[in-house]
């Protein structure tokens, strides 16, 4: 009879929610995702659910064999507390004491971290910074989050806010993230990026040209960043231009982390990830200008491993994680 400990990763999110039963080898055993809808419906009732598909997974692999429970969710939240309080993509969770619910349903410890701790949780344990003691994640997707694991622990930092790196700011202007005119999410990430192009789509269209990367019945405003990259990988030099910009602006803020952290490898997910051989030559050389070289030539800087897959495997990070920690 097999008596491997296992392990549920419980992945909060505001449009799709997952549940996922794996080993301690992130084999994953079975997987059950769900619409959110939580302006539809309460907290109470997307957690009922949870708990329902996740006990069907556990019987179904030995009730007796669940070790731990991970959680992984958008902030602001109190990973000590266990605690979700308010963020934004999930609308009247306020005070959500998620871990006590969790471990009263299945009578195994929890613990739970932000979307972007528990990501670069997932990348340290088996991913592209398997093997590091000091690694940096960032996420440079809708926003610029990040992840820092510093001396081979996960840092959050006093209240969970260490590693806001999309707050930053970059320029005394620019596009907006983060609530900030000019800040490093405000450069670096998919909305920032379409700031960008609006911007660059409205001083062609006075100057009475077309631009590539305006899909047909488009206002500037609904661009996105993969209109973006679309143009550019078709080699339209506008588009090109906006990604150069994004991409020094990525390298001078990891200037700054490499210069103030000395880490040994950046993760970097999403549109870097899928976009490298075009931000790859930009940053460099704002590297090679802007970081102490000493520091630079030790830091490795590159695209996340995980993918689509890095929710499941972010949750059973933080289950997984705090275990090797005790």
């Amino acid at each position: 009879m097999n008596e491997e400990p296992l392990y549920l990763g419980i992945d909060v999110g505001g449009t799709k929610c997952a549940v996922v039963l794996a080993d301690k080898g992130f084999n994953i055993l079975g997987k059950e995702s769900f619409p959110t809808r939580t302006r539809e419906r309460g907290w109470r009732e997307v957690l009922d659910e949870f708990i329902e598909r996740g006990r069907r997974l556990v019987e179904a692999h030995g009730r007796d064999r669940l070790r731990r429970i991970g959680i992984s969710c958008g902030g602001p939240l109190d990973s000590r507390e266990g605690v979700i309080y308010s963020p934004p993509n999930l609308p009247g969770w306020d005070g959500v004491p998620i871990v006590k619910i969790f471990e009263e349903a299945f009578g195994v410890p929890a613990a739970l971290q932000n979307d972007a701790n528990a990501s670069a949780l997932a990348e340290w344990m088996m991913g592209a910074g398997k093997g590091t003691r000091n690694m940096i994640f960032l996420t440079f997707g809708t926003g610029m989050g990040s992840g820092l694991i510093l001396d081979g622990r996960l840092y959050a930092g006093t209240n969970d806010l260490a590693g806001e790196v999309g707050h930053v700011r970059m320029a005394d202007d620019g596009p907006v993230g983060f609530n900030k005119a000019g800040s490093f999410e405000g450069f670096c990430s998919g909305g920032g990026i379409a700031q960008l192009a609006a911007k660059k789509a409205y001083e062609l269209l006075e100057n009475g040209l077309e631009p590539a990367f305006l899909p047909a019945g488009k206002a500037p405003e609904e661009i996105t960043a993969k209109d973006v990259f679309e143009a550019a990988h078709r080699g339209d030099v506008p588009a090109l231009d906006i990604v150069r910009t994004s991409a020094e602006y990525l390298g001078k803020g990891l200037a700054i982390l490499i210069d103030i952290l000395n880490p040994e490898c950046i993760v970097i997910g999403s549109i870097f990830a899928r976009n490298e051989e075009m931000f790859r030559p930009h940053l460099e050389r704002v590297l090679r200008a802007e970081a102490i070289p000493a520091a630079r030539e030790v830091c490795r800087i590159v695209p996340a491993q995980l993918g689509d897959s890095i929710g499941d495997y972010a949750a059973l990070s933080v289950a997984i994680s705090v275990e090797n920690n005790e």
